[in-house]
């Protein structure tokens, strides 16, 4: 790392962090912290009381499993319901190394491909448990009467994912995601109706309340009455997914956003990795300025369809006219670009290299659509070698959905795609226990940087939020709980919660009180523009040095013009945003200047100084392979940071190809 870019940058340099990973041999090292973890009676489980906020399949799984265990639970969610979570959009599949296919999977492999696939920017004992758990996973969810896909003899059907070269994803249609949510939703029900869970819905937690260093409550807005609440408990699990929104357009939900893990951060939780976004290849392409989110077409499709361009710059402008369409191009004027460029992966590659890929080609002018702008995904080979009736099965409610949209028939035409924000690697610095830098306070699936790297490979975000809620949180804040006091639920008159509260109102008054010219709207869409100009799919230093000059001057722009309507105790739509907009335009600073102190490419981090010959990510492993991890000091654009060096012991350290 040159010296130019911290000292330009205000960037501060905080001391090592230590991960807490057991020691012994890495297929050893899970078990052998079960057994050495300090537990509570289960006559005394009933004292203590533990606040899930987010119930998508991370929340809804860990407060099934916690309060089964004999735990009280508060779970919070800003939906009218927890089936509304955004892990219902996930909908390719959830991966498992269960080998059902004995094609050679294995947990070993599972482990290797998921930190190839992270460009080895991930922590190896993290990665080695997510692999070893994810066995349990399907058990757990066909005991819950998930309808997984089966084959002909009533077994569970697998199907590809990018980044691997074995079958190990199940899946349930194109709605994985939605299915094992309601699973996981089942079994949190089933502790409401026992007495072990109380869900609270339309609710934002908008702060932490720390108790002598520890996260011991909430502070929580009603978004339908306005009112703010607190609520202690005696560790906060944090599950509220990722921060995509932060380009505007993405294909999260609306309601996605930062702020109850920015408020920790703010507490002094650590932001590690924050750079690390994952651009998804399939998406239905931008059509106007009118759209508020994209919508993902799954990673599955690439199992049977196959992308390509027009060869020639020439054929692909009579496209984006009008003149022909892709049907009447012979089979030689295709090109088949992953598949050329990538002959043992084709199709199949992760997501950041096919993302690249069809931007190259559309920056070349080959790019289709009236934009230019998108590529093709075509099913005409597969429908001619299975049948229509074959595909339908696969991937109907998926082509009915992209009908829908764009009133285009994908069974007669390609599809058109084009990369789009949909995942984010990073999020709270979390150790081996999932254990933020706040004692009690735990980050679970999207929220925390775990598991993924600087990539996150295609049907691993389902394994790990419920990885984490069914089979790793139940141990780690049992073994935190074993050596706290149980607090009074009942009792939020501490200081620390006034404090908060305060602290909550003061800056929704000041939101209401500028009476500005600009919506909230308006100003997220620019910010989100920024952001994907400058930090989206390849990034420049002199982009990110522009960007940060821009984002302070936004900032100063919405804290001085904002326009809001309404009051507080209402539900009141443009405040919720308001408050969510002030955290991403932070954020996005913090994400431009991570990205400009990592001076290589990895992943989903695509530095255009750093690339191999033939366009590939080149990684400085001498000078970058650790964590980073931002402490907040109060003025933004000047944290302090903090590494994690990361060790690899287990994989030999080798330049990422899928050629």
């Amino acid at each position: 790392m040159s010296n130019a870019t911290p000292n330009k940058w205000n960037i501060k340099m905080g001391a090592d962090l230590k991960n807490s990973i057991p020691e012994g041999p890495l297929d050893k090292k899970w078990d052998n912290y079960k057994s050495g973890i300090g537990v509570v009676n289960p006559a005394n489980k009933r004292k203590y009381t533990v606040l899930v906020i987010g119930t998508g399949l991370a929340g809804a799984s860990a407060a099934a499993s916690l309060a089964e265990l004999g735990y009280n639970v508060k779970a919070f969610c800003t939906q009218d319901s927890p089936r509304r979570a955004h892990s219902i959009a996930a909908q390719g599949g959830i991966n498992a190394a269960k080998n059902y296919q004995n094609d050679g999977d294995s947990i070993w492999r599972l482990f290797y491909d998921t930190i190839k696939g992270g460009d080895y920017r991930a922590r190896e004992a993290n990665v080695h448990r997510l692999a070893q758990v994810s066995v349990n996973i399907i058990d757990q969810c066909v005991a819950q009467g998930v309808p997984f896909a089966r084959d002909y003899g009533g077994l569970l059907s697998n199907r590809s994912f990018g980044g691997a070269l074995v079958s190990r994803t199940f899946y349930a249609r194109g709605q994985t995601g939605q299915q094992l949510l309601l699973g996981a939703y089942g079994a949190m029900m089933r502790q409401v109706d026992l007495g072990k869970v109380q869900v609270y819905t339309h609710r934002e937690m908008l702060d932490l309340v720390k108790i002598d260093g520890h996260a011991k409550g909430v502070i929580i807005r009603n978004l339908r009455t306005g009112e703010i609440e607190s609520y202690a408990g005696d560790a906060v699990l944090l599950c509220t997914g990722g921060y995509g929104n932060v380009y505007f357009l993405s294909t999260n939900a609306m309601n996605s956003n930062v702020t109850a893990a920015w408020r920790c951060h703010k507490r002094g939780a650590y932001f590690a990795n924050p750079c690390f976004t994952q651009i998804h290849p399939t998406c239905i392409p931008v059509s106007g300025d009118y759209q508020s989110k994209l919508t993902l077409m799954s990673e599955s499709l690439r199992n049977d369809g196959r992308v390509w361009v027009p060869k020639t710059k020439e054929m692909a402008q009579k496209i984006q006219r009008g003149e022909i369409g892709p049907n009447d191009l012979a089979e030689e004027d295709r090109d088949y670009f992953l598949e050329r460029r990538y002959p043992t992966f084709g199709n199949l590659v992760p997501r950041d290299v096919a993302s690249r890929n069809a931007k190259y080609v559309c920056n070349e002018g080959r790019g289709v659509g009236k934009t230019g702008l998108a590529v093709y995904l075509d099913f005409a080979e597969s429908i001619k070698r299975l049948g229509r009736k074959a595909v339908e099965d696969r991937y109907g409610n998926l082509f009915e959905m992209y009908e829908r949209i764009t009133g285009e028939n994908p069974y007669e035409v390609p599809m058109r795609i084009f990369p789009a924000v949909h995942y984010t690697m990073g999020g709270l610095w979390v150790d081996y226990n999932l254990m933020t830098t706040i004692p009690g306070l735990y980050a679970l699936g999207e929220a925390n940087f775990s598991d993924h790297g600087a990539n996150r490979l295609g049907a691993s975000a389902l394994m790990q939020g419920l990885a984490d809620g069914y089979f790793v949180a139940p141990y780690t804040v049992g073994d935190y709980l074993a050596g706290q006091k149980p607090v009074n639920p009942a009792d939020t008159s501490h200081e620390a919660f006034k404090e908060a509260r305060d602290g909550v109102d003061k800056q929704i008054k000041r939101l209401l009180s500028i009476k500005g010219s600009k919506t909230v709207l308006e100003l997220h869409r620019e910010l989100g523009l920024k952001m994907w100009d400058y930090v989206g799919m390849s990034r420049t230093a002199e982009g990110l040095q522009k960007v940060l000059k821009e984002i302070p001057a936004l900032r100063e722009t919405f804290w001085n013009d904002l326009n809001l309507m309404g009051s507080d105790m209402e539900w009141n739509r443009s405040l919720e945003f308001a408050g969510r907009l002030a955290d991403f335009l932070d954020l996005g600073e913090l994400m431009a200047l991570d990205a400009l102190n990592r001076e290589e490419s990895c992943g989903g981090h695509f530095r255009e100084e750093y690339q191999t010959a033939d366009g590939e990510a080149l990684r400085q492993d001498d000078a970058f392979a650790y964590v980073a991890a931002w402490e907040y000091t109060g003025e933004p654009g000047a944290p302090v940071l903090h590494k994690e060096h990361l060790q690899f012991e287990n994989v030999k350290l080798t330049q990422r190809s899928y050629k």
